[in-house]
């Protein structure tokens, strides 16, 4: 019995496998403890291994190719259609140790731990400016209950709350001031934090040669380059820059049916958190070459046919794309660059 491919249902105590042999058929059903993962998979011999990319995902990844094995992640929707009848536990690992074998089938790169660490620092960065906006829009709420508005923007909320606290004739009550003081100082904290944790990000950017270089794209600062560093891995496992763009979700929704092309708006399709740094940083370039940018330019030409928003996903899509080439093919970015097709005038 040679086991060749092994698909794994990852949970957080108990995991569930599934191994088949060279010719598809199930030789291994079985259940594992946490503990017993290890030493398991480093008394089989090197196999394919399949895995829903989910959480702790990359960490068995790394794990179990350290024992010599061949591990692929796959995105949960692209397993589902190859779960049979109901589901659980046991017809998950079958449809994974079914997908991994599609020779069409989409994989996640592993991240490494150093990419993972980064990726937590941003994390930890996005989850407090989404707190610091949810505590500005409370403490603008509550204002207003007592007649008090405050402009849009955090810097608004910072302004004007030493001028509320010290106003005595605005009728707010003695608990009112108290419960505005406490949640300022926990605004001024979170405020604080995220400017420590961008620090650390720009520290990163500093020393990582991948991330300098995709800095010189307009429209990619530290934050954007860092981030699609540490999340991408090898450009390399992407075949373009087209198929890197539709791993982000830069590209349009289809409908298309009898040889007519319908296409939709965007959707929340891949990686929003980079997507969606790519597009307000597409938004700043636009803001830019409405004042300065040559009338013939690509930018200002795309933004005489549609909108903004359409043209800020479609720079946002570009600069994908010159991401791709960029760390695919190790070039460094030129502004003056022309294919060579187009050179040709093909």
């Amino acid at each position: 019995m040679k086991i060749t491919t092994i698909g794994i249902d990852l949970a957080k105590e108990v995991f569930q496998v599934h191994g088949v042999d060279g010719r598809g058929k199930a030789v291994l059903r079985k259940q594992l403890k946490r503990k017993e993962m290890a030493k398991f998979f480093a008394n089989i011999e090197p196999c394919l291994i399949g895995m829903e990319a989910c959480g702790s995902a990359h960490h068995w990844a790394r794990k179990l190719g350290e024992y010599g094995h061949t591990v692929k992640l796959m995105a949960p929707q692209f397993v589902k259609p190859y779960v049979k009848t109901n589901k659980n536990d046991v017809a998950d690992a079958e449809a994974i140790c079914e997908a991994v074998n599609r020779p069409n089938m989409r994989f996640v790169p592993v991240k490494n731990v150093e990419q993972q660490a980064v990726l937590s620092v941003h994390r930890a960065r996005q989850g407090f400016v989404k707190a610091r906006t949810a505590q500005g829009n409370q403490i603008r709420g509550l204002l207003s209950e007592f007649g008090i508005v405050i402009p849009k923007g955090i810097e608004a909320i910072a302004k004007r709350i030493p001028e509320i606290l010290e106003d005595g004739e605005n009728g707010l009550p003695g608990t009112m001031r108290r419960l505005l003081e406490r949640l300022a100082d926990n605004l001024k904290e979170m405020d604080r934090q995220e400017k420590e944790l961008d620090a650390q990000i720009r520290a990163w950017h500093n020393e990582n040669e991948a991330s300098r270089k995709l800095a010189e794209i307009p429209g990619i600062g530290p934050i954007t380059a860092s981030a699609l560093v540490a999340s991408m891995g090898d450009a390399g496992e992407f075949k373009s820059g087209r198929q890197m763009a539709a791993w982000l979700g830069l590209v349009p929704r289809q409908s298309s049916t009898g040889g007519k092309q319908t296409l939709l708006g965007i959707s929340k399709r891949g990686d929003t958190y980079l997507s969606t740094l790519l597009i307000h940083g597409a938004r700043s370039m636009i803001r830019f070459a409405e004042k300065k940018a040559e009338p013939d330019s690509w930018l200002r030409k795309l933004m005489a046919r549609r909108n903004k928003n359409v043209a800020a996903v479609a720079l946002a899509n570009k600069n994908t794309r010159i991401v791709w080439a960029l760390l695919a093919k190790d070039r460094m970015f030129r502004p003056d660059y022309t294919p060579v097709a187009v050179a040709a005038g093909v």
